[in-house]
């Protein structure tokens, strides 16, 4: 436990560190890198993944595939359930633990998303976001091999959610937890087959819509709108609070 907790402080201190590396007038600082990288996720995709992901979702059937979706969804919701502790979202809390209670028991161990079928809301965070609400900066924008868009401090909440947080680290042997990562990451790309055909055929530089509707999306999930600058890309401008 000891152990845990200095690795979870030293990804703080290194994402406060960090932070400020980006300016408001200059958000993608590593945009060279980033599109190469950006370039070998692409064809990666389109030659492995993508083809893979796309069996996965002819050869199973439709009920497996949402079994699976929702079982990792459920371990998912421990993530969260910590992250809404760790910023005070103690309603939130609540909501996702009695999803993981009733999802865990009556849904079967998560298979059955039992919850939803009861209206019981669910709040996903992570602990990227979980250091914007403390204050901490973005830093940079990213993006990372084979997982895409992200910023400094994602990628150190990243991180922290993946070796720490996450119920998939809790199997014992390496092959069986990487087993379960890679069922994970299969059914994800699954589910975005059809957007990401969309945004082929509609982005003029897919690259900045990618880009642009991330840092978005991120500025949403921490203060609750679009805030009037990037997401403190500036550390000089006051954060503001989440609505």
């Amino acid at each position: 436990m000891r152990v845990k907790i200095s690795g979870i402080a030293i990804s703080v201190a290194l994402a406060f560190s960090v932070s400020g590396c980006a300016t408001h007038a200059n958000k993608d600082p590593l945009e060279s890198m980033n599109r190469g990288i950006y370039k070998f996720n692409d064809t990666a995709d389109k030659a492995v993944i993508k083809p893979i992901a796309g069996a996965y979702k002819a050869v199973l059937p439709s009920p497996i595939r949402t079994g699976i979706h929702n079982f990792f969804s459920n371990l998912g919701t421990v993530t969260s359930l910590i992250n809404n502790l760790l910023q005070f979202e103690f309603g939130k809390a609540m909501d996702n633990a009695g999803r993981l209670v009733i999802n865990s028991t009556v849904g079967l161990g998560g298979l059955v998303d039992v919850a939803s079928m009861d209206n019981v809301p669910k709040h996903n965070a992570d602990f990227g976001q979980t250091l914007g609400k403390w204050g901490v900066g973005s830093g940079a924008y990213i993006v990372l091999p084979f997982i895409g868009p992200s910023t400094l401090r994602d990628t150190a909440g990243l991180a922290v959610d993946t070796v720490y947080l996450d119920p998939i680290q809790l199997v014992d042997e390496a092959r069986a937890r990487n087993q379960l990562r890679l069922v994970k990451f299969i059914d994800l790309r699954a589910q975005y087959l059809p957007a990401s055909d969309l945004i082929d055929d509609a982005a003029l530089d897919p690259y900045i819509f990618m880009r642009e509707a991330y840092l978005q999306r991120r500025a949403i999930a921490i203060h609750g709108d679009v805030p009037t600058h990037d997401d403190n890309f500036d550390d000089d401008d006051e954060e503001q609070p989440a609505q």
